[in-house]
């Protein structure tokens, strides 16, 4: 077996992304002024992740390989079976990685403890060192870690979509939607409304919160339960669509049909709406609970 290789999964920070377009620092400092705002809170979280990042570095066992990718270049970097992720960032950076994994452990680090909510990023970095020294030892598929559940859209025509917190299906302006929706216990209604959330227990604390709290509180799976909540976001009824089937559960192997009725319809996950599938006029797209769990290291 050949010796684990550490990925490091990081974003630009803001302080890089204002460089790049202003290109100086001048001039971005000069930009942020003009919106109430200062550069030092910007270089303070920028030397905050660019220390977390150094940490993750200089522990990286001597034997181990290794290699960093940021957050665009996920779907174009290949990740192999004896990878271990460490994911330095805030907890939206896990779910983004997680679509493209199959089963390598992940180490989410908070660079600025107190500034995210740490649902996924759960290691500061001196504890993310630990980890990785206990990995060197023992081995990374020795290490305490939970499975999270997952959600997966596919097309008819072969092409599929994973996410860790939800799904959404509509249109790509989330104007009205038209298609027709079949749910587990094959009960069917054509529907016009701002789109479709599926979503797992662990996107339950975002998007798919606000809605179930709007609806009155409705009880959401937890993180690591084998079910999905789902949600049609402002049904239309009018008098070839209905509003009767807006939200249910999904448990493992029953699924969410939805054949669509309009130009095209979008399927993106966890906010990544670049990096999504797109179906058009009579294509089906099931959505169901995840085959491939987050492995997320305690």
């Amino acid at each position: 077996m050949a010796n684990p290789r550490l990925v490091i999964v990081h974003r630009r920070t803001e302080l890089q992304e204002l460089l790049d377009r202003h290109a100086t620092r001048g001039q971005a400092e000069f930009f942020l002024r003009t919106r109430g705002r200062n550069i030092q809170d910007v270089q303070g979280r920028h030397d905050r992740i660019t220390v977390a990042l150094e940490a993750v570095r200089a522990v990286v066992p001597a034997e181990w390989r290794h290699a960093e990718v940021e957050r665009t270049d996920l779907s174009r970097f290949l990740l192999t079976a004896e990878d271990i992720v460490a994911v330095v960032g805030q907890d939206g950076l896990v779910a983004n990685a997680a679509k493209y994994l199959n089963g390598q452990p992940v180490i989410g680090i908070d660079p600025e403890p107190g500034a995210n909510p740490g649902v996924l990023v759960r290691h500061t970095p001196n504890e993310a060192a630990k980890l990785l020294r206990e990995a060197a030892l023992v081995g990374p598929e020795r290490l305490n870690s939970r499975e999270l559940a997952t959600v997966t859209a596919r097309l008819d025509d072969g092409q599929e979509l994973s996410a860790l917190n939800e799904i959404f299906v509509g249109h790509a302006s989330h104007q009205s939607a038209r298609y027709q929706l079949t749910t587990p216990g094959s009960r069917t209604e054509r529907q016009s409304s701002s789109g479709l959330i599926v979503s797992t227990g662990t996107g339950a604390t975002g998007w798919c919160a606000s809605i179930a709290l709007e609806r009155g509180g409705r009880a959401l799976p937890a993180p690591a339960d084998a079910q999905l909540a789902w949600f049609v976001r402002e049904a239309w009824p009018s008098p070839i669509t209905g509003a009767s089937l807006t939200e249910g559960v999904l448990d493992a192997g029953e699924t969410l049909r939805i054949t669509v009725a309009s130009d095209q319809l979008v399927v993106f996950g966890d906010g990544m709406e670049s990096d999504r599938l797109t179906a058009s006029w009579g294509q089906e797209i099931t959505v169901r609970l995840g085959e491939r769990p987050l492995r997320l290291v305690m």
